[in-house]
């Protein structure tokens, strides 16, 4: 039996959500030991495209992309690829989604994507002004543009849906474009603008700056494995690559890799997948965008930053253990060819690979089990960056076995 706790809450994992929730707990006055087996922000929060994304409220899937799956599936280079070899151990994640796209589960998704993302700006502006690194932030809106004539109907209806969702969205013509980006081709025929939402200059720096301001906050680090655990009456004991680790709470928050210590701790098997996403960081071209822009055709984002311009985006299923292909980072740059005045740079480019952990609902797991012992928070997809503020935030009130019914469509129960 588990007598001592070494620690209050054992934060294992420190991508941008762990080091987020590592720093409310501290400030909750709790004793914080964050575990990852590298240093934080070296996972998917290194290299995610930058984008506070809350306009993004539905699903990774929705039926439309039915009819076209298998023609991107056929093309290597295309914005969705499956590893064949991965496609047995996919199938029942893919099962899964399939069934997330009837009605009534697919409107559940967009409402509890909608609810993470409403809070989203608010609790970033709170975060980063509590560190004194607001300037990390830049809430300039972000830009979706179209090149084809016939292209304008599903940007027409994306809007409507989007009004619908209460999403701030404006119709800029090719005109208004040219004059926010005079960079861009002047080919492009307009696109949408959302004036709520933003970029932050340096992704990896914010982990950064929030894992010092965690560390001035009580928060102590360990670079550790964590292979396993078990529950006790006084708490949690987890097994890693260091030794054992004694706290009264646990909180998952590993990213892609959480299924493992969920079911372990839990018993819970989590249907948690890796989408494979790749970004190209061009860093001679920092005067070309003044905000984050979307291809609606092409299916990547530009995002200026500190360091640079880097090109975001892709799908791939290809599992954690597959190694990168790093043509599909390569690939971002030529997508570009076209959108911009003059070519960009592709001088002392770097390429990255990184996991984004999804759910087959697209929701994360945000929850309080095992009378507390464990907390849950993982499953982000493609929006962990967009919803670590605001998910710290809530983990920090379940803590304090104070959360909200606004919870309820992200237990882990629900598989």
């Amino acid at each position: 039996m588990l007598e001592t706790a070494e620690t209050d809450i054992a934060v294992v994992g420190a991508g941008i959500v762990g080091v987020a929730c590592a720093l409310q707990l501290a400030r909750q006055g709790r004793r914080v030991t964050l575990v990852d087996r590298q240093a934080p922000g070296l996972g998917a929060s290194f290299g995610n495209a930058g984008h506070l994304a809350t306009e993004q409220v539905f699903p990774i899937a929705d039926l439309s992309i039915l009819k076209r799956l298998p023609r991107m599936l056929l093309d290597p280079m295309g914005p969705l690829r499956l590893d064949w070899k991965y496609l047995p151990k996919a199938m029942p994640w893919f099962t899964r989604l399939l069934l997330n796209l009837r009605p009534a589960p697919f409107q559940r998704s967009v409402a509890g994507i909608r609810t993470l993302n409403e809070g989203s700006l608010g609790a970033w502006q709170r975060l980063l002004g509590s560190i004194g690194r607001s300037e990390l932030f830049q809430e300039d809106g972000s830009l979706l543009v179209f090149e084809k004539p016939e292209s304008r109907q599903a940007l027409e209806a994306l809007r409507t849906r989007m009004q619908q969702q209460a999403v701030p969205v404006d119709f800029w013509s090719a005109e208004t474009v040219r004059e926010a980006a005079p960079q861009l081709s002047p080919s492009l025929l307009g696109g949408l603008f959302f004036p709520r939402t933003g970029h932050f200059i340096d992704p990896y720096g914010v982990v950064c700056e929030l894992f010092e301001a965690a560390k001035a906050s009580g928060v102590r680090f360990v670079q550790a494995q964590v292979d396993g655990g078990q529950l006790h009456s006084a708490g949690v004991s987890l097994a890693s690559d260091q030794g054992m680790l004694n706290a009264r709470q646990v909180l998952v928050s590993c990213g892609a890799h959480s299924a493992k210590l969920t079911a372990a701790l839990t018993g819970t098997r989590v249907p948690l997948d890796t989408e494979r996403g790749y970004h190209l960081m061009l860093p001679g071209e920092h005067q070309r965008l003044p905000f984050a822009v979307t291809s609606l055709e092409r299916k990547f984002i530009m995002t200026p930053m500190a360091d640079g311009l880097r090109l975001a985006g892709t799908v791939e299923f290809a599992g954690l253990q597959a190694p990168p292909s790093m043509q599909r980072a390569w690939q971002l740059h030529r997508l570009s060819k076209g959108l911009f005045r003059h070519d960009l740079s592709v001088e002392g480019a770097t390429p990255w690979m990184g996991f984004r952990p999804s759910l087959p609902d697209s929701l994360p797991v945000i929850d309080r089990v095992c009378d507390g012992r464990v907390l849950l928070a993982f499953g982000h997809q493609h929006l962990g960056l967009t919803q670590a503020a605001v998910t710290a935030e809530w983990v920090g009130r379940l803590a304090e076995q104070a959360g909200g019914p606004e919870m309820g469509a992200y237990r882990l129960d629900r598989f």
